[in-house]
């Protein structure tokens, strides 16, 4: 498997940091679930993804989420791994498991130029 193209890791890794600096849940959700739709391929970013959500949930003290967290984190990799992801899916207990869905355009942008990226390597 091909590494996260550096674009694609760019944003990532800034919408995690834009979890861990948003001043209310519903911000640090949102970002935890745009860096979870752009980490999906890729096994380890879709595994910290999941990681990052179930640590938001427990201190949120939301046992529901904790737990849908922990069997997503349990398969996220191997998922990635075998390419049996639901593309666009936020990553959310609240959400199918498998229940792919529509990709922001801002995001369906940057994985269009990371598939660029890697054409050209």
């Amino acid at each position: 498997m091909a590494p996260m193209p550096p674009i694609v890791r760019t944003a990532f890794e800034d919408e995690l940091r834009a979890a861990n600096d948003a001043a209310d849940l519903d911000a640090m959700w949102r970002a935890l679930e745009r860096a979870h739709i752009l980490s999906q391929p890729w096994p380890w970013p879709h595994t910290r993804s999941h990681w990052h959500m179930l640590r938001l949930a427990l201190r949120c003290h939301d046992r529901r989420e904790a737990i849908g967290q922990l069997i997503r984190l349990s398969g996220a990799g191997l998922g990635s791994a075998l390419g049996r992801v639901p593309i666009g899916n936020t990553g959310r207990t609240a959400v199918g498991i498998m229940t792919p869905m529509p990709i922001p355009p801002d995001l369906a942008s940057i994985l269009e130029a990371g598939r660029g990226e890697t054409a050209r390597t």
